[in-house]
């Protein structure tokens, strides 16, 4: 069933910078779905702590015996459950979820930020969430991990693409003009 909601999804490899599209979306009154929440209810659901590996795992154990659009198939009954008509969906990671949201929302677009591994690896050592890597060899082993769900097809197949590098103000200006552009389709 197609339902006249606008969802946005967005892909990037660890620490591209997907939160800042989020929150841009959040400050324009749309709702997020964070697909990562989902493999970290899952490692709850099996009282495994959130670690690289165990979120790794899990992750690919899903898809593994669910089929890789299982996370997307989790996600679709909450957006299409939510009151809000804009949606923001973080953490898309492969083409097969980008076709499950579209077998459920007419308006889907898929939008990828892009930061070079040195910038992302930077960011996600700072940023210290439990499921981020403690040193260069983890990193490459999630961006492995990453690429082999095909990540880098559906940041490749995205209409919008975002750089983020460097300052901050240019992405989110990038962001709003993209979100503005998405909506003014949606709404003709």
């Amino acid at each position: 069933m197609l339902t006249e909601k606008l969802v946005i999804g967005v892909a990037g490899m660890p620490g591209s910078g997907k939160s800042i599209v989020l929150n841009v979306a959040l400050q324009s009154n749309y709702e997020a779905v964070i697909m990562g929440d989902e493999v970290r209810e899952e490692a709850k659901r099996r009282n495994l702590p959130p670690t690289p590996e165990n979120i790794g795992k899990i992750m690919l154990e899903m898809r593994r015996t669910e089929g890789e659009a299982v996370i997307a198939k989790r996600c679709a009954p909450k957006i299409e459950k939510s009151a809000r008509r804009k949606i923001v969906v973080d953490g898309i990671r492969s083409l097969s979820e980008v076709e499950e949201f579209k077998k459920h929302f007419k308006s889907f677009t898929l939008v990828a930020i892009h930061s070079s591994p040195e910038t992302r690896f930077k960011r996600l050592y700072s940023r210290r969430r439990s499921d981020d890597p403690r040193d260069a060899e983890i990193f490459l082993e999630r961006d492995m991990r990453e690429l082999s769900v095909g990540l880098g097809n559906a940041i490749a197949m995205a209409e919008h693409v975002v750089v983020n590098e460097g300052e901050i103000k240019p992405a989110k200006a990038k962001i709003r003009e993209i979100l503005g552009e998405i909506e003014a389709k949606w709404i003709k």
